[in-house]
C-alpha cells in the first residue's frame, strides 16, 4: 500500500457499502481496482468466488485480471472479471442452457434486417446507412424499455421502423437467437420475475466493481443494482468528464446521482494526474469547467510544468497537413519513434487529405478506426455518373447505367421504360416524350449541359454540376423528405470538390483514386508486420490510450463541436470529448485550426477560445 497516494488508500481500504470512486484522467484507476480486489481478497479474506469486477471491454477485462494475477503471483482466481454482456450472458446461460452458437454474429444480424427493410420497400439510397441507423434505434429501444407502440422512429417513417423491428424480434425467435441487447433485456426480465435464481447470484457475487462507469446504460445499471442487493457493496469507478458515448445509450447523469440513490455511499477523488504535464492538465481543465452538469473537482499534475499547449491557426487543410507532417519529419530524424505521436480528429471521415500526404510522404501510420471510402457514399456515384456521361457525350456513348443513376435527380419526369438499350440515344428519348413538351425540354437541358461540363475540369464540371445542373436543388429537397439538414449533404459535394482541384481530366483524377486505393491496401499489409506507425485515431477510439505528441487537427465549428449539436446536454458531451482529446497528450500537445474549409470561411472551435481566455 505504500506506493499508493493517500486518496489511492482511501479508496482500495473501503470495506463494505457502496462508494464512488471519480478517477481523473491518468489517475490510475486501473491500479485502484486491481489493488482493492486484492485488499478484499488478502486483507479482509473474501472468498474469490464472491468479487465481480465488470468492465467495458474484454480488453479492459483481460488486461485486469492480469495485472491482479501479478499482483498476487497467483497462476488462477476464482474472482470474476468480464464485460456486462459476458456477465449476464453467464446468468442466462445457467437459466436457460444458452449456449454461444445461440448468441447472433453481426453478418446474421444485417442480414436479418436487410431483408426486413426490403420487406417494407423502402428503396433507401444508402442501404447500409440506412440499416445502421435502424439498427441502432432498435438497440435504443430495448436498452431503455421503451413501449414500441408509442415510440417515434427516427431512421425512417414510425410505421416502417415498427414492421421492421417486429419482424427481425421474430425473426430472432424463430432461429432461437438472441443478440447483445437482448442478452440485457432478458437478464433484466429473468432477475425481476424469479427472486429465486436473483437470490443465488446476489449471494454470488457479494462485491461488485464497476469500471468506466461513466458510460453505463439504464438497463445496465438497473442489473447491477439488483445484483448488488440487499449488502449493496457497489464500487464504482469511472470520470463523468470522460463519458462521450451517449449516442450509444450512455447516460452519465446515472453517475452524477448515484448519491442520490445511495445516500450512504461514500465519495472519494482520484485528484492527481499521473500521465499529463502540469500546463495540459490545467489547459484542459480549463476547458471542462466551462460544462456546467459535472463534478466540481480540482485535478492536479504530478509532472512538471512542461513545455505550452501549442495553438496555431493556419489558411487552410493543406497547409495544416503540410506543418504536421513537416513536425513528425523533424521528430523522427531527433531519433523518435513514429508510435510516440497520435493525430487525433472529431469524425473518421476527416483525415482523408492527410492519409494521401502521409503516403506520399512516406510517413507509415496505424489507423485505428476505418476510414469511410468517400467515393463509395450515393452522392458521389451520383456525381461520377455525370461525370462520366459528360465525358462519354464526346463518344456519343453514354452508358445506360450512369444514366439511370441520374435521370431523376433533379427531377426530369424520366420512367426506366424509355431505356432499351446500353447506350443512351438522344433522339430515341426524344421521340419517347414527344407528347411531353416539358420533358423534352428537360432532356435537351440536360444533353446540353452534359456538353458544357465535358470541357471543364473535375472540379470545374463538380461546380457546374451542383448549381447549373441543380444537384444542389435536389439535395435540399432529399434533405426535407429525409428530415435532415441540408448542410449535412453539401458536406459531401465540398469534400469532394477539395479532392477534384489539382486534377485537369476525369481520367487523371480516377488513376490517382486507383493508385491511392491500391497504398492503402498495401500499407495495411505492411502494418501487420511493424508495430512503428504514427496514430490516427478519431476523438473516441482514443479513450483510455496516451501519447507522448499528440495533434488535434481542424478544430473548428461545425466539427468539434460538431454541426448537429442541437442541445446543450450534446454540446457538454462535445466538450467532454474535446477534454478526453486534450488529456491524450503526455508531453506536447499541438491544437490545430483552419480560417477556410473546402473553400469556405471557417471559425475556430469554441473550446479554443475557452483555451485561451486569459
Amino acid at each position: 500500500m505504500n506506493s499508493l497516494s493517500e486518496v489511492q488508500q482511501k479508496a482500495v481500504t473501503h470495506r463494505d457499502g457502496p462508494m464512488l470512486v471519480l478517477a481523473g484522467p491518468g489517475s490510475g484507476k486501473t491500479m485502484v481496482l486491481t489493488r482493492r480486489v486484492q485488499y478484499l481478497t488478502e486483507i479482509c479474506h473474501i472468498p474469490p468466488g464472491e468479487i465481480l469486477v465488470i468492465t467495458f471491454t474484454k480488453a479492459a477485462a483481460r488486461e485486469m485480471k492480469e495485472r491482479y494475477l501479478r499482483l498476487t503471483n497467483s497462476a488462477n482466481t476464482a474472482v470474476s472479471f468480464g464485460t456486462f454482456h459476458a456477465v449476464f450472458f453467464q446468468i442466462l446461460k445457467l437459466a436457460y442452457g444458452y449456449r454461444a452458437d445461440n448468441i447472433l454474429r453481426e453478418t446474421e444480424k444485417y442480414q436479418f434486417l436487410r431483408e426486413a427493410v426490403y420487406k417494407q420497400k423502402l428503396e433507401p439510397d444508402d442501404e447500409s446507412e440506412l440499416i445502421g441507423s435502424i439498427a441502432a434505434e432498435i438497440s435504443k429501444v430495448k436498452n431503455d424499455r421503451v413501449n414500441l407502440q408509442e415510440y417515434k422512429a427516427t431512421s425512417c417513417n414510425t410505421k416502417s421502423f415498427t414492421a421492421i423491428f417486429n419482424e427481425y424480434d421474430n425473426r430472432l425467435r424463430r432461429s432461437n437467437k438472441i443478440d447483445f441487447d437482448d442478452m440485457l433485456v432478458y437478464c433484466y426480465q429473468l432477475l425481476k420475475e424469479r427472486k429465486d435464481i436473483l437470490g443465488a447470484w446476489q449471494r454470488k457475487f457479494r462485491y461488485i466493481l464497476v469500471d468506466e462507469f461513466q458510460d453505463i446504460n439504464q438497463l445496465q445499471y438497473d442489473i447491477v443494482r439488483m445484483l448488488a442487493a440487499p449488502e449493496d457493496n457497489l464500487f464504482i469507478v469511472g470520470d463523468d468528464d470522460q463519458s462521450i458515448y451517449r449516442f450509444r445509450g450512455a447516460k452519465p447523469e446515472i453517475m452524477l446521482h448515484f448519491k442520490q440513490d445511495y445516500p450512504a455511499a461514500k465519495q472519494v477523488l482520484l485528484d492527481t494526474n499521473y500521465r499529463c504535464t502540469r500546463l495540459i492538465v490545467e489547459g484542459a481543465c480549463k476547458v471542462i469547467e466551462n460544462n456546467k452538469q459535472r463534478f466540481a473537482k480540482k485535478i492536479q499534475a504530478n509532472k512538471q510544468e512542461g513545455p505550452p499547449i501549442l495553438h496555431h491557426k493556419f489558411r487552410d487543410q493543406d497547409e495544416e497537413y503540410e506543418c504536421v507532417v513537416d513536425k513528425i519529419k523533424t521528430y523522427r530524424e531527433k531519433g523518435g519513434s513514429y508510435r510516440d505521436i497520435a493525430i487525433l480528429f472529431r469524425t473518421n471521415t476527416q483525415p482523408r487529405k492527410l492519409v494521401e500526404e502521409l503516403i506520399s510522404e512516406g510517413i507509415p501510420f496505424r489507423m485505428r478506426d476505418a476510414l469511410p471510402n468517400l467515393y463509395d457514399h450515393w452522392i458521389v456515384k451520383d456525381i461520377f455518373a455525370y461525370l462520366h456521361m459528360a465525358r462519354d457525350m464526346k463518344k456519343s456513348l453514354v452508358k445506360r447505367e450512369d444514366f439511370l443513376q441520374v435521370m431523376n435527380r433533379p427531377k426530369r419526369y424520366l420512367g426506366r421504360e424509355c431505356l432499351d438499350s446500353e447506350v443512351i440515344s438522344w433522339e430515341e428519348l426524344l421521340t419517347w416524350y414527344d407528347d411531353k413538351p416539358w420533358v423534352c425540354e428537360r432532356i435537351e437541358k440536360l444533353e446540353k449541359d452534359l456538353k458544357m461540363c465535358g470541357h471543364l475540369s473535375p472540379s470545374g464540371a463538380l461546380h457546374y454540376i451542383r448549381n447549373i445542373i441543380g444537384y444542389e436543388e435536389y439535395l435540399k429537397e432529399y434533405a426535407d423528405y429525409k428530415g435532415r439538414k441540408p448542410e449535412d449533404f453539401f458536406g459531401i459535394l465540398d469534400e469532394l470538390k477539395e479532392l477534384a482541384s489539382g486534377f485537369k481530366t476525369l481520367e487523371e483524377w480516377e488513376n490517382h483514386i486507383a493508385s491511392i486505393r491500391a497504398e492503402l491496401l498495401k500499407q495495411a499489409k505492411e502494418r501487420e508486420a511493424s508495430s512503428d506507425g504514427v496514430i490516427l485515431s478519431t476523438m473516441h477510439s482514443s479513450k483510455g490510450l496516451e501519447y507522448r505528441i499528440v495533434f488535434i487537427i481542424d478544430a473548428n465549428e461545425g466539427i468539434t463541436p460538431h454541426k448537429r449539436v442541437l442541445f446543450e446536454e450534446d454540446m457538454e458531451e462535445e466538450r467532454r470529448l474535446f477534454y478526453v482529446a486534450m488529456t491524450r497528450a503526455k508531453e506536447l500537445l499541438y491544437i490545430f485550426s483552419v480560417r477556410k474549409l473546402y473553400g469556405k470561411k471557417a471559425e475556430q472551435s469554441r473550446f479554443v477560445e475557452e483555451l485561451l481566455e486569459e
